[in-house]
């Protein structure tokens, strides 16, 4: 049996370019539309084969998720997707509907998409105020390019008070629509956004409701993907999840937040981030090798795993640790304790 190989994965914003601004955009928050960053096409090409020595040298499978702004809109896009697939890298997209049709996608197929993601943020009124009026119903018909394609087809949602009450009946749409894979994340605060911000309480509860609605659906084809991590503990509560027969002698990092273990994100003028999901700058792909700026010492400030301020003292530390880019947008303090962790010592 051949050895799993471990992954590295890069999530890539090749431009801002974008028909919409969400109002919970975390990393574009406060640009205004006019204000493009997107590098040339031989600029792409050279940062791709950084990535690709640098997880040769790391030991691992490149994994590229290609985002924007919307990608589709790069200028060159299908000139820069012929290079990834002359490297033998199959890829997603996390993009919006608006230029999809059955001709893009079955180009995207041919030169080695997976995935295609989009996102819904609620019921038709609310997503469309979060993000463009008309989304709803667009992201909702773009699904019918993807039908019969080797393509699979994800919905995310960012949850908070905004629409927190109505992603259990999203869950009924996607469903509906033989939507492959869904899952939700929690809305990184930025300045001026905290009442938007759910209590522990409130989120446990909401957990509480996604789960009975996805063992609802679980034998529809559509697969529930937890990727938040305060799963493992809501799962660790109810005796669906546990540790005490998990052997690790070395107190390793087993699950949970996988900042600065296993992915970065670049940015469209090519900052590297350690985290997608707050500002987290760590290099330049012009200026080093993404090898150098992985094991650098502005990475080595994310991986202080004992600093964790509640986490250091749970025993699900090594597979949980909430989500920092959460605490860090809240309190500035990547460390600090999840706030929405209802856990107490």
């Amino acid at each position: 049996m051949d050895t799993l190989v471990p992954r590295f994965a890069m999530q890539w914003h090749i431009t801002d370019r974008c028909d919409q601004r969400c109002k919970h955009c975390y990393i574009y928050q406060g640009m205004e539309k006019n204000h493009i960053n997107e590098l040339p096409l031989n600029i792409l090409e050279e940062t791709l084969e950084n990535f690709i020595s640098s997880c040769n040298l790391i030991g691992c499978e490149p994994i590229l998720t290609i985002t924007g702004g919307d990608p589709l809109l790069y200028p060159k896009i299908w000139e820069f997707l012929e290079i990834v697939n002359k490297n033998k890298i199959h890829f997603s997209i996390l993009g919006n509907p608006f230029h999809l049709s059955y001709e893009v996608v079955e180009r995207l197929e041919s030169l080695g998409c997976r995935g295609y993601q989009m996102s819904i943020d609620g019921l038709r009124k609310t997503h469309d105020y979060i993000r463009k009026a008309g989304s709803f119903d667009t992201t909702l018909d773009s699904l019918k390019y993807f039908k019969g394609r080797n393509i699979r087809t994800a919905i995310m949602s960012t949850v908070s008070k905004t629409n927190i009450n109505e992603l259990p009946d999203l869950v009924d749409i996607v469903v509906e629509y033989g939507v492959d894979n869904y899952a939700f994340a929690r809305y990184c605060p930025n300045p001026g956004d905290f009442h938007l911000i759910l209590s522990p309480n409130e989120y446990k509860d909401f957990l509480d409701r996604m789960w009975n609605k996805f063992n609802k659906y679980k034998e529809s084809g559509t697969r529930f993907a937890l990727r938040d991590h305060l799963w493992n503990l809501y799962l660790y509560e109810k005796g669906l999840f546990t540790i005490d027969n998990i052997d690790n002698p070395d107190n390793l990092i087993i699950d949970g937040c996988h900042c600065g273990i296993s992915h970065i994100t670049t940015l469209a003028d090519g900052t590297v981030y350690a985290c997608r999901r707050c500002i987290s700058p760590v290099g330049k792909v012009q200026e080093e090798s993404i090898y150098d700026i992985f094991l650098g010492e502005k990475m080595e400030e994310y991986r202080k795993f004992d600093d964790f301020e509640h986490c250091a003292k749970c025993e699900l530390k090594n597979f949980c640790r909430g989500c920092p880019a959460v605490a860090k947008c809240l309190t500035g303090n990547f460390y600090s304790k999840d706030p929405q962790c209802w856990k107490e010592f």
